[in-house]
């Protein structure tokens, strides 16, 4: 008791402190998300310890003025304390995809507090800027799978692996996607504050735990700014031949070259041999028949040239993740989800 007779109040213990950088390029709703994310995570923390832990977790905003080249502060859940932070988050920003040459003053700052051991996190093109720093070179990344070959030509010393939506070693994480904010905020509030308050928030927020791939949805999307005429000249074919596989011999005399001169220089043009890149483009025309129509996936394995359904599902899973099966229950249209029996007729 004190001497007025009120109990006295336990002083606020702050387990985590999580900061976000922004600029004006940055999206706002990234920004928000994560506030309201962490907000919840630490009501969730502090009821399941008890009052001992009022703030378990402190949550703050840093603006980069292009003006000024100052980094302040514009938000603090926990104002007057010290700061301790353990990690900086760079959520999605617009201007450092659309603007390769704009240097934004958070470089600079970001490279400084990972020297001082505070972690670093991006998501989506949050991404681009991390990668400025020069921290993900010779590590995996992520960033949106649409995002995959302008990254990859900008940053060639970051292994870019955009199928997943995180990857997290500890000291940089990157998340793929616009709304992978919540995938990552979910994660590191795993790691600080325990898998039950993660799920706490992940069921208050409506969304999955973490364990999502962006190879769920995303598209094939060939390379092909790749300056060989022959090449693209064979790929614009092969999209017309989602039906059936196409023999390299074939696909070398579409394109005017020797099979071996055609194979070498398709590899290097797309990444990827002619075989795998016909199996990503009807594993697409799959997609599509799962999303949109009511046939089988017998049906669907046959139309897009695969006479064994089991390699045709082996394959799909192989790439996009998921079943054929548990894939449309995700994504198919309204009304075209139920007809999975490998005996049903395509409509």
């Amino acid at each position: 008791m004190t001497k007025a007779g009120v109990k006295s109040v336990s002083t606020p213990v702050t387990r985590f402190e999580v900061a976000l950088a922004y600029d004006a390029g940055t999206a706002r709703g990234g920004l928000y998300g994560l506030t309201d994310l962490f907000t919840y995570a630490s009501e969730f923390a502090a009821k399941r310890q008890g009052s001992g832990t009022i703030n378990p977790v402190r949550i703050t905003h840093w603006l980069a003025s292009d003006d000024t080249r100052q980094i302040e502060c514009t938000y603090d859940s926990a104002p007057g304390l010290p700061h301790k932070t353990n990690l900086i988050i760079i959520p999605n920003n617009h201007r450092a995809i659309g603007e390769p040459n704009h240097q934004s003053p958070l470089v600079d700052w970001l490279r400084a507090r990972h020297a001082e051991g505070i972690s670093l996190a991006a998501v989506c093109g949050g991404v681009f800027m991390l990668a400025k720093t020069g921290l993900l070179d010779r590590r995996q990344a992520t960033t949106h799978w649409s995002f995959t070959e302008d990254f990859a030509s900008r940053f060639p010393e970051v292994l870019l692996e955009s199928n997943h939506m995180v990857i997290d070693y500890g000291d940089v994480m990157t998340a793929g996607g616009a709304m992978a904010w919540a995938d990552l905020g979910l994660r590191q509030t795993e790691r600080f504050l325990g898998t039950a308050v993660m799920h706490d928030t992940a069921h208050y927020m409506n969304v999955d735990p973490p364990g999502r791939e962006q190879r769920f949805y995303s598209g094939f999307e060939p390379r092909t700014k790749h300056g060989d005429a022959a090449i693209l000249k064979a790929q614009q074919w092969l999209a017309t031949k989602r039906d059936s596989a196409v023999a390299v011999a074939d696909i070398a005399t579409y394109a005017g070259l020797e099979p071996r001169t055609f194979l070498r220089r398709f590899v290097h043009a797309t990444g990827m041999k002619p075989t795998e890149y016909q199996q990503r483009l009807r594993v697409s025309r799959a997609r599509e028949m799962l999303e949109f129509s009511r046939a089988s996936v017998d049906t669907i394995a046959m139309s897009v040239g695969y006479g064994d359904t089991r390699g045709f599902r082996r394959v799909f899973q192989s790439i996009v993740g998921l079943t054929p099966s548990d894939y449309r229950r995700r994504f198919a249209s309204q009304g075209t989800s139920g007809s999975d029996a490998p005996t049903a007729a395509a409509s």
